[in-house]
């Protein structure tokens, strides 16, 4: 599981992310609401720990702009603000959850880890591109009136990354990290896994396609009407 955390106090912080890792959990730390935001805009995290009162942004204003463009990433804010207003409107805004400091690390522990199982319980088994369906059970992918085909524990990676909010850009750095995070693959794998998926998708005739974007990395969104295939 991938965690974002963003807390100016790089003291706590860095405890944090220590115990974090310590729990199994990957941890990528930011200290102000700017770089909070840009990280969390990405959609490459299971789970998010927000610190309200940070520079740039505050974190309500963070997960205000999270919520309004659809980024639905499950977050816990972590503050030294406990006024019941306060709880109220991280609440209405969409947090998940609320802790005040000071806290013992074992509730933080537990809180992230319920926060982390409400966003698995409410995961859709299916996602959907155009007519392409993966079904995260089986790993397969499939279309209307075509067979399913199953997909490789790595391909189903990438392709659950990317179909799981079509038309968003997935870095090879992210690709990279989540998937190959020995370090010990060099950074082709990902080209050649997305080779192999183009393959499949255009043997089920989907009406979808993953695109490059030179020097960034890839999405996948749905062809427009008369759009021929590459």
């Amino acid at each position: 599981m991938r965690l974002l955390l963003a807390d100016d106090e790089k003291e706590l912080s860095n405890a944090l992310v220590a115990i974090l890792k310590h729990s199994s959990y990957t941890v990528d730390a930011v200290y102000n609401g700017t770089d909070a935001l840009d990280y969390a805009l990405t959609g490459n995290y299971d789970g998010i720990i927000l610190d309200i009162m940070m520079p740039g942004l505050d974190g309500t204003e963070v997960l205000k702009k999270l919520r309004t463009v659809g980024i639905s990433t499950p977050v816990l804010f972590l503050t030294a603000k406990s006024e019941v207003d306060d709880r109220i409107k991280g609440l209405d805004l969409g947090a998940d959850d609320y802790l005040t400091k000071p806290f013992d690390m074992g509730e933080l522990l537990a809180r992230v880890r319920a926060m982390l199982r409400r966003k698995s319980d409410f995961s859709p088994v299916n996602l959907t591109c155009g007519n392409l369906t993966l079904d995260r059970n089986v790993y397969e992918l499939s279309t209307p009136n075509h067979k399913r085909i199953r997909l490789a524990g790595r391909e189903f990676q990438m392709m659950e990354m990317l179909m799981d909010n079509p038309g968003r850009i997935v870095s090879v750095d992210t690709f990279m990290s989540h998937i190959w995070s020995d370090g010990e693959a060099d950074v082709n794998v990902v080209w050649v896994n997305i080779s192999n998926l183009r393959k499949k998708i255009l043997s089920l005739h989907a009406n979808c396609e993953i695109k490059a974007c030179r020097g960034v990395g890839y999405s996948i969104s749905e062809k427009k009407p008369g759009k021929p295939e590459l």
